[in-house]
């Protein structure tokens, strides 16, 4: 999604779930960065996708100490908010009023998927789950203190104390973990992208500081006009040639795909010599490409 918006003018209605899904990427990276600091014993899985009894389900991060398994449904919500229980359904809204997806909602179906999945496995640990709110924006009303809420100024402190933990692994948490590992699956079935093609993308060498085409060759190196960041002519054309595999996974790669791709570069030696360098040649004469 990031390329698209890079490559062509999303429509709207995918340039606001394109936010929606970096922002949320975003908060989860900020997250996974304060729980690699722990000390304690324990294993730390991070965006896995599940799937049990034919149920798809994601974990933003999950936490595995001695005594129980700590399941995070990670937020990144920025601005002012409000909690309603109306006739027993809880509801979210941003100010003035806007109704959001209950993250409860998500975290409770996620905690009982996992208790299946667990079952399923043969292995019984108590699930302690939290929605956090980790965007130090985030302001919330009118939350009850039941709530399995873990609030941006909590988070540090929730972790210390989970730090303090008496925690001891066995053979039997790391069977679970390199479980779990196993079991997560690379694509998600229900992921959709905007219809796009070859023909119809911009082309050109970005630059990868802030995604601007205005990219020049100066000796060696490539210069962004816009920012003056610095890149290796290698490394870009390596990081283009990256860009069209995700783009156009059954597209040949050629050096004159890449040259047409990349626009900048002007010498195809040099895209030779980078895709013969990463990556194995196939084919002969006119035909080679690469893979």
């Amino acid at each position: 999604m990031e390329l698209l918006d890079t490559f062509m003018t999303l429509p709207e209605k995918d340039r606001q779930h394109y936010v929606r899904l970096k922002k949320g990427y975003e908060g989860e990276l900020m997250f996974d960065a304060l729980t690699k600091k722990l000390q304690c014993e324990c294993y730390i899985l991070n965006d896995l996708l599940l799937n049990v009894n034919n149920t798809t389900f994601q974990i933003d991060s999950l936490l595995i100490v001695s005594e129980k398994i700590c399941l995070f449904e990670v937020k990144n919500f920025e601005g002012d908010y409000f909690y309603e229980t109306d006739t027993d359904v809880d509801r979210l809204y941003k100010r003035p009023n806007k109704e959001y997806t209950n993250p409860l909602h998500q975290l409770n179906r996620c905690k009982s998927l996992l208790r299946q999945l667990l079952h399923q496995i043969g292995f019984i640990l108590p699930i302690e789950a939290q929605v956090v709110f980790i965007n130090p924006g985030f302001t919330l009303y009118q939350a009850t203190l039941d709530k399995p809420f873990i609030f941006p100024t909590q988070v540090n402190s929730y972790l210390k104390k989970i730090d303090g933990l008496p925690s001891r692994l066995n053979e039997k948490h790391k069977f679970l973990a390199d479980k779990l590992i196993s079991l997560h699956m690379e694509e998600n079935p229900y992921t959709t992208l905007p219809p796009y093609h070859y023909e119809g993308l911009r082309k050109g060498l970005t630059c990868v500081g802030c995604r601007s085409f205005s990219m020049s060759v100066h000796g060696k190196k490539c210069v962004c006009g816009d920012c003056g960041h610095e890149e290796l002519a290698t490394t870009a054309v390596l990081r283009s040639v990256n860009e069209l595999k995700l783009l156009f996974p059954k597209m040949r790669i050629t050096t004159n795909l890449v040259y047409e791709w990349c626009r900048v570069v002007k010498c195809k030696k040099t895209i030779r010599r980078v895709l013969e360098r990463n990556f194995k040649k196939a084919g002969v004469r006119q035909w080679t490409y690469y893979v």
